[in-house]
């Protein structure tokens, strides 16, 4: 608050009190406060004082709980309410900071902020607070430890700051500018000018900032620039408070008379709608302090320095007998606030002493505080007596200081050698990969552990569940690292190892050998590559997402679609999820959630995977089930209809997910509430009892579901939080039934190995009696154990070790409600009969359709994959064969499997997360086919997001309607991209380097020109790409893209997003024209097109020698046109018609492709002229064009 104005007594306390404090009795301070009071030499009270033994408060009225000294004669000069925790915070004008626990205001922690000057705002954050004193920001634990502190400008004199969001500050005071404070790099970033100086108040509302100045106004202004938008000019004199709440702004101040200045009597109240002041309101106090207190109305509390209190609204009249006092031990009232709760106010007053007032016994400061932590008690008088008789009781559990002097227990030299740590054994893998030169070999880095660090301690304990992931260490084969042989190849992370080509002569096909498309790994957050797999491989969530079409910029669902589009097209080739992936990470929830993971955190597999993807999975349910909700048909894509999967009001998401429940909540007054809510996926809850009894999964399926718990909940009957049992009852069962395993703890996995354990068991008694460990079993125990009878039909004995899951379970809803679910094998169809037929009693057969596991791998951090099991109509489109398979999905590595392996379960590296079951028979229960949503309307013009565009700078002219693309038009394209993220590479030993990771590119502008037709080579598209993630480096020399021309405030050109240029592509692909380009290859790969090999015409490879280098565009446009392109920058319409030129040019020497030796002597004419001219383009004044050359014509003559 601004002090200029206040009562002239205050003048007594002069800085040189604050120095040093006299134990001796102050004249202001009421005697009986110091009754059994201890003080230390410096005069502060080492106890909280309550001023009286039992308080009684009425309830709903503000009355005094309790009163201490927080530092003795020394005025308070601000008070706060922790925002976080229970705690009152209170700083003095000797820069001291004390802080009190709770409503009985016990001390919690003391310390020195700054030894000579006030602290003036206290602020509190998550991990500590903040202390603003004249010219010093300090940041402090809670205990009193100093985080940072930084110093400002000595001619600097604040006295407000504002935490705006959780990290940027803004600190104002008697200067003309606001500083702007990172809290994160302490750093100053902004410096706002004030046109009236002396900003001692800051508030803040969802509109605007609010300023009061020591002028006695108060401005108004914008949150994103900080310009006035609005000035109050409040009183005459000076300001000393004000506070804002709804569409009100109160005020409180000093007016100028004759005398001086003299506290005002009316209240300014102003309404923030029509920004025009409203009646004053006439309050019987002398208001120093103001806030609004809106418990049931907007009521405001005006404070006067004396201790007078006095409630009203400030719409209203003041009422004389709505006045209590506040009784200071000093003369005046210093600070004054209000808790988060509006439960608790607290008062400081001039002699150092804290008043706490409340409207209830027992309140709390805030609505939902954390829990405090409180200083461990020393354990030096509570050790245990040592027994010295003892030989073998350590004596390391007496505790004795550090010392320098020789112990006794210290070992003479004589009788003591040192015995040096011997290093750890060198990887398994360098040894396997090592080849030797002379001496000395040669391995590349596995990336184990850092570089050049082998750390000593190789097994650290950690309470987290990947502890159990470490392997023991044997004595024997300790140098063969036994994680590896645990974990079997195929689940091992996959590393896609880069050449000089890029990812060209990486063998994809080594890793997978099917028609199914894999998903490649290095994008950033690509973790949750199996679960898209999983999605994609349900029939119904395959086809109505391709079927969605909506004009949001970033739709995960459309995204999911043009991914899931690529994924039908590949031939075996992988896919790669990058503008699903970047949509992703522009969803505000799935930041929220942590679901955005670093690339370090990635990379080292910091991040607990098998959390993270159940987290996504509940993410992604949700996201897509809004996005589909939305049934209009949107303007921008006039060729997005309604899915015929949809009903008004739901989503099919909804529909295939969505399990309708009731919830009940009992109250032990006997009260009951239902509630019906909607679920798409389920948890399992496990049981409590840890013994071996056979547990299945059956029942603990069912008591996720019918969930029973006990928690406090608010019962309308007894209008308070009372105990209650909540029950949940299923009303209707979903189609895909989806659960996640939540086995995040050893707890978890010690019940499924458990499980695992008794299952084994019980399987082999059933059908073999009992046996040992080490029991062999004849072939004809075999034959016996896999016969008809048994339904087992086992191979081996491994396939029923670690096996708990049941492929199939049963379902039926009974009458009253419930619901019963059971274990279902293909023995029990011939007992109760087919599935279908008892679905219409209320009774559904769910199959295990897939699992996904989190791979425990210490070397590479762990991964995630997933066993599917491939339905007969994705094996008929792709391989033209019906049959059903189990496939494990490793990111790029494809691989059939037993069925039997997607339940197996190995707890020590292989952890189930997710599964999914879905119903007998669902893909007839849904419409399977797709309408491509995208129509020819994508093509027409439309808007550019830049605000600078004009129709002069247009480069491009829209197709007409009688224009549209036939199949095998010809459209020649180029792209042009900036960069995201730099390359990682790492020099090997033998010189040669190696790619870690590529560079992430991003596409800035895509070009198309006409092929044919009058208007051949005059593009209809020249779309610069909007992007909102940081450009690392525009690539100026080859793109052409410059700083700004992606920015929709200040760029010129036609910008639009992605979404928009990429539908138009995806249009023509599917129309099915051909693309001439030079180098599509990787132009669709960055845009994360699948284009059909036979619609794409690249003149890289169509003038290309095998075992040869590629040609340039540029020397290729000389040699054959006689033209010189790219000659400061590239520009993707000379690229795109020169590429255009060129394929002319090929059926011209080609004589459309009739004569093939022909023109393979052009090509060797061409690879002799580029060798001799060291494939560069001369300069003007150099060489003339080859055309002139006597090479060129003698080629043209052969």
């Amino acid at each position: 608050m601004n002090f200029e104005g206040l009562d002239p007594g205050l003048a007594e306390y002069a800085p040189a009190m604050h120095s040093a404090l006299d134990p001796v009795l102050d004249a202001h301070l009421n005697p009986s406060l110091l009754q059994n009071v201890e003080l230390d030499p410096e005069g502060v009270a080492l106890e909280a004082l309550p001023v009286q033994e039992s308080v009684h408060i009425m309830e709903g009225v503000y009355s005094e709980l309790h009163s201490v000294v927080a530092e003795v004669g020394v005025p308070v000069s601000v008070s706060h309410f922790d925002l976080h925790e229970e705690m009152l915070w209170v700083g003095s004008h000797g820069g001291h900071a004390t802080s009190f626990f709770g409503p009985a205001l016990e001390r919690y922690s003391s310390f020195q902020v700054n030894g000579s000057d006030d602290i003036r705002q206290i602020q509190s954050l998550e991990n500590g607070i903040l202390f603003l004193t004249k010219n010093n920001l300090k940041y402090m634990a809670r205990g009193g430890l100093i985080i940072f502190d930084y110093l400002l400008d000595e001619s600097e004199d604040m006295h407000s700051l504002l935490l705006t969001d959780s990290s940027t500050l803004l600190v104002g005071g008697l200067q003309n500018h606001i500083l702007e404070i990172d809290l994160n790099t302490v750093q100053e970033t902004q410096k706002y000018t004030v046109e009236t100086p002396g900003v001692t108040i800051m508030r803040q509302t969802n509109r605007f900032f609010f300023c009061g100045h020591t002028s006695g106004k108060v401005s108004l202004r914008d949150l994103r620039t900080f310009k006035v938008e609005h000035e109050f000019d409040a009183f005459s004199g000076s300001l000393s408070d004000f506070d804002v709440h709804g569409n009100l702004l109160a005020a409180c101040g000093f007016s100028s008379r004759l005398t001086g200045l003299a506290c005002d009597r009316f209240l300014k109240v102003y309404d923030l709608r029509m920004m025009r002041a409203i009646t004053p309101l006439q309050v019987h106090v002398d208001p120093a302090f103001l806030r609004f207190i809106p418990t049931y109305t907007s009521r405001l509390a005006i404070i006067s320095q004396s201790g007078q209190c006095q409630f009203c609204e400030p719409t209203g009249l003041a009422n004389p007998a709505d006045i209590f006092h506040v009784n200071p031990v000093g003369p005046l009232l210093m600070t004054f606030d209000v808790s988060a709760s509006k439960q608790a106010l607290a008062f400081g007053d001039s002699e150092g002493c804290v008043h706490l007032w409340t409207d209830s016994p027992e309140p709390s400061f805030n609505p939902y505080s954390r829990e405090t932590e409180f200083a461990l008690p020393c354990l030096v008088d509570s050790l245990p007596p040592l027994d010295w008789s003892q030989d073998l009781l350590p004596l390391s559990l007496i505790p004795v200081p550090l010392t320098t002097d020789t112990l006794l227990s210290d070992w003479p030299a004589a009788n003591s050698a040192p015995a040096p740590r011997r290093a750890p054994p060198v990887d398994a893998e360098i040894l396997r990969t090592m080849k030797k030169v002379g001496f000395i070999g040669y391995a590349p880095n596995p990336r184990t552990r850092l570089r050049n660090q082998i750390p000593y301690r190789l097994k650290e304990s950690d309470s987290e569940f990947d502890s159990f992931s470490q392997v023991t260490e044997s004595p024997i084969g300790r140098e063969e690292e036994p994680h590896l042989h645990m974990v079997s190849k195929k689940y091992r992370k996959v590393t896609i190892k880069y050449s000089k080509l890029g990812l060209e002569d990486f063998d994809f096909k080594h890793y997978n050998k099917t028609l199914f498309a894999g998903l490649e790994p290095h994008i950033p957050n690509a973790y949750c590559n199996c679960m898209i797999q999983v999605l994609y491989f349900l029939e119904p969530v395959r086809c109505l997402i391709q079927n969605h079409l909506c004009q949001k910029e970033f739709c995960l669902a459309c995204e999911l679609g043009f991914l899931f589009h690529m994924l039908d097209l590949s031939r075996g080739d992988p896919c790669q999820g990058s503008n699903f992936l970047r949509a992703f990470r522009t969803i505000p929830e799935a930041s929220a959630l942590g679901l955005i993971l670093a690339d370090s955190d990635e990379a080292s597999g910091k991040g607990n995977l098998a959390r993270l993807i159940q987290r996504w999975n509940r993410f992604i349910l949700t996201q897509l089930h809004q996005d589909m909700q939305e049934l209009e048909v949107p303007q921008a894509y006039r060729g997005a209809g309604g899915s015929s999967f949809c009903s008004s009001g739901d989503s099919v998401i909804g529909q295939l997910f969505s399990c309708e429940m009731e919830n009940c909540s009992l109250c032990r007054c006997g009260s009951e509430t239902v509630r019906a809510s909607s679920t798409l996926l389920f948890t399992l809850s496990y049981p409590e009892d840890k013994t071996g009894k056979n547990c299945d999964f059956a029942q603990v399926l069912k008591r996720s579901i019918c969930l029973e718990q006990n928690t406090q909940a608010w019962c309308d009957n007894c209008e308070k939080y009372q105990p209650t049992i909540q029950t949940r009852n299923i009303r209707h069962l979903p189609d895909i039934l989806v659960i996640n395993c939540e086995v995040n703890s050893l707890k978890e996995a010690d019940f499924w190995r458990m499980q695992a354990e008794v299952a084994f068991k019980m399987a082999i008694k059933k059908h073999g009696g009992e046996i040992s460990k080490n029991k062999e079993f004849a072939l004809a125990d075999w034959k016996e154990l896999g016969s008809p009878e048994g339904m087992l039909m086992y191979s081996s004995i491994e396939e029923l070790k670690n096996v708990w899951l049941p492929f199939s379970i049963r379902m039926k809803m009974t009458k009253n409600k419930g619901l019963d679910v059971c274990n279902w094998t293909d023995g029990d169809e011939i007992q109760w009969g087919p599935a279908r037929a008892e679905e219409e009693h209320g009774v559904f057969v769910y199959d295990l359709m897939a699992t996904v596991v989190h791979i425990l791998d210490s070397r590479t951090g762990g991964s995630l994959v997933a066993h599917i099991k491939v339905g007969e109509t994705y094996h008929q489109r792709k391989e033209g064969v019906t049959h059903q398979q189990w496939y494990l999905f490793n990111d790029f590595l494809i691989e059939p499997i037993d069925k039997h392996e997607a339940v197996q379960f190995d707890m020590n590296w292989k952890v189930p997360a997710i599964l999914y079951y879905v119903k007998r028979n669902l893909n007839s229960k849904y419409n399977l086919n797709i309408k491509n949503p995208i129509e020819a309307s994508v093509l027409l013009a439309e808007a550019s997001l830049a605000r600078k565009q004009r129709k002069t700078h247009t480069t491009f002219i829209p197709l007409m309607l009688n224009e549209m693309p036939q199949v095998g038009d010809l459209v020649g394209l180029d792209a042009e991209f900036v960069t995201l993220n730099e390359e990682e590479a790492e020099l090997r030993s033998d010189g040669t380097k190696s790619t870690i990771k590529p560079s992430q590119m991003s596409v800035a502008r895509i070009t198309c020109v006409r092929g044919q037709g009058p208007n051949e080579g005059i593009p209809f598209i020249d779309d610069y790409i909007s992007t909102q993630e940081q450009v690392v480096d525009y690539l100026t020399q080859y793109s052409g893209i410059k700083p700004g021309d992606l920015d929709a405030k200040i760029s010129s050109k036609h910008l639009t997003t992605l979404k928009s240029t990429y539908l138009k592509l995806r249009f023509l692909i599917d129309i099915g024209v051909k693309f001439v380009g030079h180098g599509l290859q990787k132009d669709f790969r960055v845009i994360n097109l699948m284009v059909p090999k036979d619609q794409v015409l690249d003149t890289v490879y169509l003038f290309h020698m095998p075992r040869k280098r590629m040609i340039s565009l540029r020397f290729l446009a000389w040699y054959f046109l006689d033209l010189k392109i790219q000659g400061e920058t590239h520009d993707s319409i000379e690229d795109a018609r020169t590429a255009l030129q060129l394929y002319r040019k090929y059926l011209e020497l080609s004589k459309n492709g009739t004569e093939p030796e022909s023109f393979h002597k052009v090509l060797k004419g061409l690879y002799e002229k580029g060798r001799k001219m060291d494939w560069k383009v001369p300069e003007p004044e150099g060489q003339t064009s080859p055309k002139n050359a006597a090479v060129f014509s003698s080629v043209l003559g052969l």
